[in-house]
């Protein structure tokens, strides 16, 4: 399959766009890949989409950043793959390794609650929309509506992400297999690896093991992703204290683009610059030959008779949890009378004149550190 040279420039542009811009977390990533690459540009249709969420958000490692990597793998083949995984993940982990930098060298992280403050409620505002949009194409039917309503409740009720799109998956085709009285049941074994050992002589290797094997392993969110390195890197190696994953998990959350780039602040602490290289090289291979087999494979499912109802319900669930983690950050960033002030303005210019979410972003930051500063 041979690709244009300007597809994989706007492949390159959006997704180091997105890089440098993508503050939120996971839910709102892929409302703005749904806004840029969907409704903008019409690399795929919204249910291709959706499709795509639901097959990554069934493996391993980052969510989001597996939905850039197969857009990419959709518009540009093996090339566009990894020039969308690049240019989504290297923002973070520069910006990361930076604060990295500055908290060994001066014991703390920089001042950033300005720029959270302002950048949050407009990525509220931004996965409101997509839930929107998204959801009035998953939820087709009373039954996906009933379903994406038990899913919610299960999200809040603390079920873990998988269980949730596994069930709901599972229940969707056997609801469709006892429609047609037809179909055989199929499954799908994970085998987690055997934990990276050792006691921690800090070798480059051992590391490199560590944060592979997180790569392949973690389900979920950023906050499945501080479970498992508390307890491999603080509970049982002991290469880190407590209050050391705390401020790098910090410096993750306050940079754009993927979550998973706090594995380049920890290896800085453990290794200085090699480290943070293997650290983040590590965590995120695993992805980019996930995301091209779910970016290879998602048509062929949504049209075997078995996988597509599945796919249905997993959807349905993905639907389900981006409202959930859009409710939850809108706990946290609708706060005060300015907050929601920036985000009923955010919605506002996004549904009524359809600025670009970008800019917004970047206006929402800027507001909230001038906000910050005088108030």
């Amino acid at each position: 399959m041979s690709h244009s040279r300007s597809s994989l420039g706007e492949v390159l542009h959006l997704f180091l766009r997105l890089g440098v811009t993508g503050f939120g977390g996971p839910a709102a990533h892929l409302a703005l890949m749904e806004r840029e690459a969907v409704e903008h540009r019409g690399w795929i249709t919204h249910e291709q989409f959706l499709d795509l969420i639901g097959g990554c958000n069934l493996l391993p490692g980052p969510s989001s950043t597996q939905v850039a990597m197969a857009l990419g793998y959709i518009r540009a083949g093996w090339v566009g793959l990894v020039v969308a995984g690049a240019c989504f993940i290297l923002p973070a982990s520069l910006a990361t390794l930076a604060l990295a930098w500055a908290y060994v060298r001066y014991g703390h992280l920089p001042q950033v609650a300005g720029l959270l403050y302002g950048a949050k409620p407009v990525m509220v505002a931004i996965v409101a929309q997509a839930v929107w949009r998204l959801g009035r194409r998953a939820l087709r039917h009373w039954s996906m509506v009933l379903l994406g309503a038990a899913c919610g409740a299960a999200a809040f009720a603390g079920v873990p992400p998988v269980a949730v799109l596994l069930v709901a998956g599972g229940l969707l085709l056997a609801i469709r297999l006892q429609s047609t009285q037809s179909g055989r049941a199929a499954g799908v074994a994970l085998l987690p690896l055997g934990a990276a050992g050792g006691v921690p002589g800090l070798g480059l290797g051992t590391m490199a093991l560590v944060f592979a094997k997180l790569g392949v392993v973690v389900f979920g969110s950023g906050y499945v992703l501080l479970a498992c390195l508390q307890a491999d890197l603080v509970d049982r190696l002991h290469w880190l204290t407590g209050q050391q994953l705390l401020d790098a998990v910090t410096a993750g959350q306050v940079t754009p683009g993927p979550a998973f780039a706090t594995a380049t602040f920890l290896g800085y602490l453990l290794h200085g610059w090699r480290g943070a290289a293997v650290a983040t090289a590590a965590i995120f291979l695993p992805s980019f030959f996930l995301a091209a087999a779910v970016g290879a494979l998602a048509g062929r499912l949504r049209r075997s008779p078995l996988a597509g109802p599945f796919l249905d319900g997993v959807n349905v669930a993905a639907v389900a949890l981006m409202a959930e983690v859009g409710f939850s950050l809108g706990r946290g960033a609708l706060v005060d009378v300015w907050s929601w002030t920036l985000g009923l303005a955010s919605a506002a210019l996004l549904i009524a004149f359809e600025v670009n979410a970008t800019w917004i972003i970047l206006a929402g930051a800027g507001a909230g550190i001038a906000l910050r500063s005088f108030f």
